[in-house]
């Protein structure tokens, strides 16, 4: 197999030399491909680029992982500097979407108005729908929606698609993507809303590999009480795990939990954190 890169390029906390904002976005190079995985909000995706050597037209493929704010914000930037790389996406990512904030104010998280028309202006073969599990090379995938399996696991916080709270959105367009390297799985997820248990789970079921090497992105454990921390360390130490790399929405006290009860190395992410399979 090819040497498989992945830099963190936005996260919460920053690296030596590069900005932070609340958002997230990975780049990966495997496969002669240069994969982007969620655009951030956008404000640092460019800077960060810069500083780290990475040029945005190199980008082949762009996948969202869902459709919040702070994962597509930079998609406008990413098509103007790439042209017309392959999309996949959840086709519930353009949804309206509203979290509800200190249990008293509900604030829209939907995907931005100049995302989604960049998005609208390219053409179909470009844009691939994820209602199933996809490939993008024969050890490259993208999950589809991802079975809610376990009894503990849920989004992360109340999100609704109404401006009055009634309808509560389970974030279904959240997908995950899988990378097979000599020494197993690396997974990479957005948020993890679907729960990072049934992601694990059901990658392990697609691909049928149980090493796995790496998972990495954001847990949204932010919130997670201690039940669902408890059950949750349960699962993954009953799993083939070597290590855990913890970004944007994973929460730092649940990430010193994880480090404190997980078999596993667990590592606090950062834009500038690059990894090499």
């Amino acid at each position: 197999m090819t040497t498989t890169r992945l830099t963190v390029v936005v996260d919460n906390q920053a690296g030596d030399g590069l900005i932070a904002e609340h958002g997230y976005s990975l780049w990966i190079e495997a496969d002669d491909r240069i994969i982007l995985f969620d655009t951030a909000e956008s404000k640092c995706l460019q800077p960060n680029c810069r500083t780290l050597g990475l040029d945005l037209s190199r980008v082949t493929d762009l996948v969202l992982s869902h459709g919040h704010y702070d994962h597509t914000g930079g998609i406008a930037l990413v098509l103007a500097e790439a042209g017309r790389p392959q999309v996949y996406l959840h086709q519930a990512a353009l949804q309206p979407r509203y979290v509800l904030r200190n249990g008293t104010t509900i604030e829209p998280v939907r995907m931005p108005e100049r995302s989604m028309q960049a998005l609208d202006h390219l053409p179909g073969e470009a844009i691939h729908w994820l209602t199933r599990p996809t490939q993008i090379t024969d050890r490259i995938g993208v999950t589809g929606p991802i079975p809610r399996l376990t009894s503990y696991e849920d989004p992360g916080a109340p999100f609704f698609f109404d401006q009055l709270g009634q309808r509560p959105d389970l974030i279904e367009d959240d997908v995950s993507m899988w990378l097979r390297t000599e020494t197993g799985l690396v997974i990479c997820v957005g948020c993890a809303h679907a729960g990072i248990v049934n992601i694990v789970n059901e990658i392990v079921r697609i691909t049928g590999e149980r090493r796995i090497d790496t998972i990495i992105g954001g847990l949204h454990l932010l919130h997670a009480g201690p039940e669902r921390l408890q059950q949750t360390v349960q699962a993954l130490n009953g799993l083939d795990i070597k290590r855990l790399v913890a970004c944007h929405c994973s929460g730092a006290s649940a990430v010193d939990y994880l480090a404190q009860h997980l078999t596993c190395q667990v590592i606090h992410g950062h834009s500038g954190l690059s990894l090499s399979f």
